[in-house]
């Protein structure tokens, strides 16, 4: 489905080891600079006074181009994805510009949260998040698989029991 062997490859390596760990290590200091998960969280995303971060993890989003490594926020409103690092794009003007690739899904839109495994190797386990209007989100390469799944599931189910 999401994800083949290929690209779980690629989510476990890199492309360098090297580069994996530069990125992480100028995450670490983007995330100290700001004083703070809570803070990168407000400053990189559009967030209510009220909204409050339950949970920031690292991991990969799968997309067609391939996985793409980033933080992932729980919050009390929605979850978000940014990018570790900027991925160049086109302007309308037809020059390059460089931006963080971001997701941000309010929690009202989530539909749910299916956990899955590669069948083949049981420990490259992924996330899935389905949204309302038929989407699919694919997250992987969790760090803590386990407790970051148990925040999603958490976060999504009390938004669905307010919504009722």
């Amino acid at each position: 489905a999401c994800c083949s062997d290929a690209s779980v490859s690629a989510v476990m390596l890199g492309p360098k080891l090297s580069d994996t760990v530069k990125g992480k290590l100028t995450l670490g200091a983007k995330i100290l600079q700001a004083g703070g998960v809570e803070k990168v969280f407000r400053q990189w995303f559009s967030v209510d006074k009220n909204e409050k971060l339950l949970r920031a993890s690292q991991c990969y989003l799968s997309t067609t181009a391939g996985p793409i490594a980033g933080l992932l926020f729980v919050s009390t409103a929605r979850v978000a994805f940014r990018s570790d690092r900027s991925l160049a794009v086109s302007t309308p003007r037809g020059d390059k510009a460089r931006v963080p690739y971001k997701v941000t899904i309010p929690l009202r839109m989530v539909k749910e949260v299916r956990p899955s495994e590669n069948k083949h190797r049981p420990e490259q386990k992924y996330v899935q998040l389905v949204t309302n209007d038929g989407f699919e989100f694919w997250f992987l390469g969790f760090v803590s698989y386990n407790r970051s799944l148990q925040h999603l599931e958490l976060a999504v189910a009390n938004a669905q029991q307010q919504a009722q």
